[in-house]
């Protein structure tokens, strides 16, 4: 199928045809594929931006630069957002490929966007890159004073199977002078954090 007729099916109603159209795509991509697929990242068409959100992802970590730029410089807010979720989905599809020290360093760079939708992204983001990320997160943890940030960053160190997560979660729900809410979200983060280790344990 030609790249035309790929990107076309990014469109379509039936997700495991777009699902096998983001795989071909992975297969057959030439120098124009990434500037294609980050062209798509403003499109008001969910169904096509998302595929083109998974497809970057897919394609791996010859994508962090240019989704960097977006994440970083847009001024549109949904491309900064769907830039993020594209760099989650590299770390989801090669989790044996060491994270770029750049995609982490940005990723933190955008935990300070005023737009929610784009901070949530990222912390989301660097829970899944996992343990090379957890520093970063737990910097910004310390020096934010943005409720919903805290919120975003306490949920992704969840995600992050370590001590250090374990024990700043139960430093948060312990502590008297926090928000309520925050110590709240920190002992639910910590019930969750435990389900992925006993899972770790398991497997």
């Amino acid at each position: 199928m030609s790249q035309e007729s790929l990107f076309e099916q990014l469109k379509h109603p039936n997700p495991h045809l777009r699902e096998q159209a983001i795989w071909e795509l992975v297969e057959t991509r030439d120098e124009t594929t990434i500037d294609r697929l980050m062209a798509i990242l403003d499109e008001e068409d969910t169904t096509y931006r998302r595929a083109a959100v998974k497809a970057l992802g897919a394609i791996g970590v010859d994508t962090v630069p240019p989704l960097l730029v977006g994440l970083l410089n847009s001024d549109n807010v949904t491309v900064r957002g769907s830039c993020a979720k594209a760099l989650a989905q590299v770390a989801v599809n090669y989790p044996d490929v060491p994270f770029p020290e750049a995609g982490i360093a940005g990723l933190k760079t955008a935990l300070a966007d005023a737009n929610p939708v784009v901070h949530i992204a990222a912390a989301m983001a660097l829970g899944v890159v996992g343990i090379p990320a957890l520093d970063s997160l737990l910097e910004v943890l310390q020096n934010t004073e943005n409720l919903g940030l805290a919120v975003s960053i306490i949920n992704a160190v969840s995600s992050i199977p370590d001590n250090l997560s374990k024990e700043v979660l139960t430093a948060i729900a312990n502590d008297d002078k926090a928000d309520i809410y925050l110590r709240e979200t920190a002992t639910s983060a910590l019930s969750r954090l435990e389900l992925v280790q006993n899972q770790l344990t398991r497997g």
